[in-house]
């Protein structure tokens, strides 16, 4: 099978309108500071104490955020407190709503804010004017020690109203693995990073799609388990993953949770999981022009154009395959979406 090269454009397209830039990059980590300080010192201000530690999680952690024009960016940002810390004023445990009606209260009170923080069933949410929102899900540090003597620490989540064994920091370190493994072999695990990116870009492309589609973790799982790579072509391997990730929808879909054995990210008949995959239907029909002998470069650019609802392709200098001199000269320099890095821990990002 031949599929029309467009990998330039792509590769534009990811550099330019995907991936977030160096200023950009730096407003998330200062939204990330800003909303730590916010809590430790709204704690602080309550009496109660700090956490022992905060940890970023989600898509900031696995460097697989996009841009969004709305602003619409959810930066997942955990804290951590000691068993010991969660008691109310009489030493008794708080319950996990307790705990996070804690964390509220903490936020609750900076008035500089236009929205008060949500107590939602898995986190606290603090939505900011500019569009975005910090989730903060709280946990609890369980000391203990091995046959051995050793210390240990596990971690319970204050999910609805139980103490839920779990830590996110977990689904990191299973993604980057994932890229890891690639990147040590033959195969490209940037390349899985991009087309990561790419395939939540397009699942939230439109503002109607954002309410009705899957969580990006879900986009992230799928995109890990179809994921067909292929060298020096990202639009070829954009366009195969969705392909197989199409092709396991129709038969279920049920999506396993990439750490927590027996646990779903989705289950048989999610309507979020089937709305994703029908919306990734209608692109690949889109698409099919690609596959075509006889496609042009034009019908290929405008195919990439109406999935990810943008005219960046299209306004790309030059529809003639044949006129090299003017595909060099567009104004694009490829920029790995490995380049950058963030200054927390030497971590990369974007």
């Amino acid at each position: 099978m031949s599929i029309f090269d467009c990998n330039d454009e792509m590769l534009g397209y990811h550099a330019d309108e995907v991936t977030l830039g160096r200023k950009q990059q730096k407003e998330m980590r200062d939204r990330r500071d800003a909303g730590r300080t916010r809590l430790n010192k709204g704690l602080e201000r309550d009496g109660h104490p700090k956490p022992a530690e905060q940890a970023s999680q989600g898509s900031y952690a696995m460097r697989t955020m996009h841009q969004d024009p709305q602003n619409d960016y959810d930066i997942d940002d955990a804290a951590y407190f000691e068993v010991a810390d969660l008691k109310d004023a009489n030493g008794v445990a708080l319950t996990p709503y307790a705990a996070r009606e804690r964390v509220c209260e903490a936020l609750r009170q900076d008035d500089r804010l236009k929205h008060d923080a949500d107590n939602k069933t898995n986190c606290v949410r603090q939505r900011y004017p500019e569009g975005y929102h910090i989730d903060i899900p709280v946990y609890r540090i369980i000391r203990g020690t091995d046959p051995n003597g050793n210390e240990t620490a596990t971690y319970e989540h204050a999910s609805g109203d139980n103490w839920t064994a779990s830590d996110a920091r977990a689904v990191t370190t299973w993604y980057n693995s994932e890229v890891g493994e690639l990147n040590s072999g033959a195969e490209d695990g940037s390349q899985l990073r991009r087309v990561t990116r790419l395939t939540k870009k397009q699942g939230r492309s439109r503002t109607a799609w954002k309410k009705k589609t899957t969580s990006g973790i879900t986009m992230t799982k799928l995109t890990v388990d179809h994921f067909v790579a292929s060298a020096d072509r990202d639009d070829e391997s954009l366009y195969l993953t969705w392909k197989a990730i199409h092709s396991a929808l129709t038969i279920s879909t049920r999506v396993a949770h990439p750490v927590l054995q027996g646990k779903n990210l989705a289950e048989y008949g999610d309507a979020e999981v089937a709305y994703f995959r029908d919306r990734l239907g209608e692109a690949l029909k889109d698409l099919a022009v690609i596959e075509s002998k006889d496609c042009t470069r034009a019908q290929a650019r405008a195919a990439w154009d109406k999935v990810f609802a943008t005219t960046y392709f299209g306004d790309r200098p030059s529809d003639d395959d044949d006129d090299k001199s003017a595909r060099k000269r567009a104004p694009f320099v490829q920029v790995s979406g490995e380049t950058a890095r963030r200054d927390d821990g030497d971590r990369r990002f974007g």
